[in-house]
C-alpha cells in the first residue's frame, strides 16, 4: 500500500508521456501514484524500482518525488516559515508545495522567516499537516545520563507540568515546573542539566545549578538588582513568593538562600522593611 508521507520504494508499472506510474509492486497497480516526467531517472523503465516520497500537490492529488523531503512521517524537524496566511503558516520542508502549519497546531503564533520544529500528521481531508505538538515523535533513546549538560529547544509549556523541551532536537525530555528559572518561552534554546532518566527513557532536566553553586550565582543576581534599585530594595525575605518571583525570578527558598550568603560575607543589611547593600 502506497504510504502518504513516507519515502517509499516503489515499482514502475506503466510509462506516460507525463511521467510513470508507480505501484507497491506488478499485482497492486489499483494504488498506484504518478511520478512525473521531470522526476523520472534517465534510462527507467517498467519494472524498475525507485525510491520516492509521497505527498499530495497544489491540487490536492497524490504525486511522488524523488526530492528528499526535510520531513517525513513519524519525525521531526526544523523548518522555516516561508509565509503566514489567513489559514495558518506555510513551511518550507524542500518540496515544490509548502508544508501547512494550521493556527490550532501552532502552541504560539510564528512568524515569517522563524524556524520552528514541527512534525507531521494527516487531516481530516487526507493532506499532510504540520504541528508543533511534537510529543509522540520524539526519542527516548537519548545517549544521556544523571548530571550531563544538554541543549534543548523548548516546544510546549504547561502550566501542571512545566516546560517541554525536545533535546538535540530529537529527544523527550521536561523541565518540572519545580526546575525553572527566570521566563522560558517556546522556540527557546536553554542549557540544561540532566537530573533524572525516567524508566521509559525521557529525560527530566533543570536549568539551575546545584544548590550549592546556584546559591552563588542568585546572590550575584541579587547584587546587580539591589543596584538596579540604587542600592535598596523595596521589600525584604518576607514579602510573598509571588512578589519574589517577579522582580527576581527566583523561588522564595531561593532568594533566602541568596540572602542568606550576602549578609554572612557582610554585603547586605536588612531592614523590617527593605534589604541594602552595603
Amino acid at each position: 500500500m502506497i504510504q502518504l508521507g513516507e519515502k517509499q520504494v516503489l515499482e514502475i508499472v506503466k510509462k506516460v508521456e507525463f511521467g510513470v506510474y508507480l505501484a507497491p509492486d506488478k499485482d497492486h497497480t489499483d494504488d498506484r501514484v504518478l511520478l512525473p516526467v521531470k522526476q523520472v531517472p534517465e534510462g527507467s523503465g517498467i519494472g524498475d524500482t525507485l525510491e520516492v516520497f509521497v505527498y499530495r500537490d497544489s491540487r490536492d492529488r497524490l504525486i511522488a518525488t524523488t526530492n528528499a523531503p526535510k520531513l517525513v512521517m513519524g519525525q521531526v524537524a526544523l523548518l522555516r516559515v516561508a509565509q503566514v496566511s489567513k489559514i495558518g503558516a506555510f513551511l518550507d520542508w524542500g518540496l515544490e508545495k509548502d508544508l501547512l502549519l494550521p493556527f490550532k497546531q501552532q502552541t504560539k503564533r510564528v512568524k515569517e522567516g522563524e524556524e520552528v520544529l514541527v512534525s507531521m500528521y494527516v487531516d481530516k481531508s487526507a493532506r499532510l499537516c504540520a504541528t508543533m505538538n511534537v510529543y509522540h515523535e520524539l526519542r527516548n533513546d537519548s545517549p544521556y545520563k544523571k548530571d550531563d549538560r544538554v541543549t534543548g529547544r523548548v516546544y510546549q509549556i504547561s502550566e501542571e507540568f512545566g516546560a517541554f523541551v525536545a533535546v538535540d532536537d530529537l529527544y523527550s525530555a521536561l523541565i518540572p515546573k519545580k526546575e525553572l528559572y527566570g521566563t522560558v518561552e517556546i522556540g527557546e534554546k536553554v542549557q540544561a542539566r540532566v537530573v533524572n532518566v525516567l524508566e521509559d527513557g525521557r529525560l527530566t532536566l533543570g536549568i539551575r545549578e546545584k544548590a550549592y553553586i546556584q546559591m552563588g550565582k542568585d546572590a550575584d543576581v541579587l547584587l546587580k538588582i539591589i543596584d538596579e534599585y540604587d542600592g535598596v530594595l523595596p521589600f525584604n525575605d518576607k514579602v510573598s513568593p509571588e512578589i519574589i518571583k517577579r522582580e527576581t525570578g527566583m523561588s522564595k527558598n531561593e532568594f533566602k538562600r541568596a540572602v542568606g550568603k550576602l549578609l554572612k560575607e557582610g554585603k547586605i543589611e536588612i531592614t523590617d522593611k527593605v534589604i541594602r547593600r552595603i
